[in-house]
């Protein structure tokens, strides 16, 4: 187990019991798609978010527990969709539910996951909390409408790179750590919170799922050009195949010659990874890929800044080790 799973652990186990529980259907194929994609593996980093966040800002409470379960939700509703949207035959390293069972049932059984998530949110009664996750559903649905309307473009630079992670990817950590840090908020404001102290707890704890969201997607885009299928979940290149302009990319575009800049367009308009080898021996000779990980290094050191505002704990060194592990796959 990951130290920062260790860390939380028993509500980490909490968790993952709640979410087993709130896949329960009637319809046997949903619980069927929903167990095989929570059962998948992966890290559950943004559910940790929330817990550390929580237990970091003093919690004491348990809605933090529903909240996680809520977040990894809203973050498996959108896998499925968009395995759906991506054409992905490969997650985590297993078959993805659209190849298994078709891509009706995938979209269908992520509208379920998504809905559940707002029955959950009900039974926790926060509206503030529920304006958080409102707003970040919808950011999320823009920033993949926007990667898909951005496919094939070559022209694509790093403002437009950025807003689109912080939409896709960052804007769950961010909610993530948000949340946690409201709930603690809410519960010392009851008794003795000195509201612009929280409020300014609150802020921090968000900036750091921000930049912990693009470190972590960064560094995933950089995995595309320099892991294995094995390593990464993924087929390599799949980005390349899908015409994703992604910071390696975009750094090798606009930092070699007009020849390989035209392999590179050529590829990304045409969505095609048949030149992957000569690509990658492009990127690897305009340094993009040691670019991308200090842009990706400095996401994570944001992250670490931002923790300055909270009170010393176990947790907010946890929480400071987890910046370190979005980027520890690249270096």
């Amino acid at each position: 187990m990951l130290s920062f799973h260790k860390a939380v652990e028993s509500d980490f186990s909490a968790v993952n019991e709640l979410i087993i529980a709130n896949l329960q259907s009637n319809v046997g194929l949903v619980e069927n798609i929903g167990h095989y994609i929570v059962g998948s593996g992966g890290k559950r980093l943004r559910p940790v978010v929330v817990l550390l966040s929580a237990l970091a800002s003093g919690y004491q409470g348990k809605q933090h527990l529903t909240m996680a379960a809520v977040i990894e939700f809203i973050h498996t509703a959108t896998l499925l969709h968009d395995d759906v949207v991506d054409v992905s035959a490969l997650r985590r390293g297993r078959e993805t539910a659209n190849n298994q069972w078709g891509n009706a049932p995938s979209v269908l059984v992520g509208d379920f996951i998504y809905s559940r998530a707002f029955q959950m949110l009900v039974d926790v009664g926060d509206m503030p909390i529920m304006g958080v996750i409102a707003d970040a559903t919808n950011l999320i649905s823009e920033g993949e409408v926007q990667q898909m309307g951005n496919a094939g473009n070559s022209a694509i630079d790093e403002a437009t790179y950025y807003e689109v992670i912080y939409r896709k990817t960052a804007k769950l950590f961010e909610a993530a750590a948000r949340i946690g840090a409201m709930l603690a908020a809410e519960e010392a404001d009851l008794f003795v919170g000195d509201s612009a102290i929280l409020d300014a707890r609150t802020d921090a704890m968000a900036a750091y799922g921000k930049h912990l969201g693009l470190a972590f997607q960064i560094a995933d885009d950089v995995l595309d050009y320099q892991g294995d299928s094995q390593s990464i979940g993924k087929n390599v290149g799949d980005d390349l195949a899908e015409g994703k302009m992604t910071l390696p990319l975009i750094h090798a575009r606009d930092h070699l010659d007009d020849q390989k800049k035209q392999l590179i367009c050529s590829a990304i308009e045409s969505k095609s990874a048949e030149h992957f080898e000569k690509i990658l021996a492009a990127v690897r000779q305009s340094s993009s890929l040691e670019y991308s990980v200090t842009q990706a290094q400095e996401q994570a050191e944001l992250a670490k800044q931002s923790l300055a505002q909270m009170p010393e704990s176990d947790f907010k060194e946890v929480l400071s080790d987890l910046a370190d592990f979005a980027v520890s796959r690249i270096v």
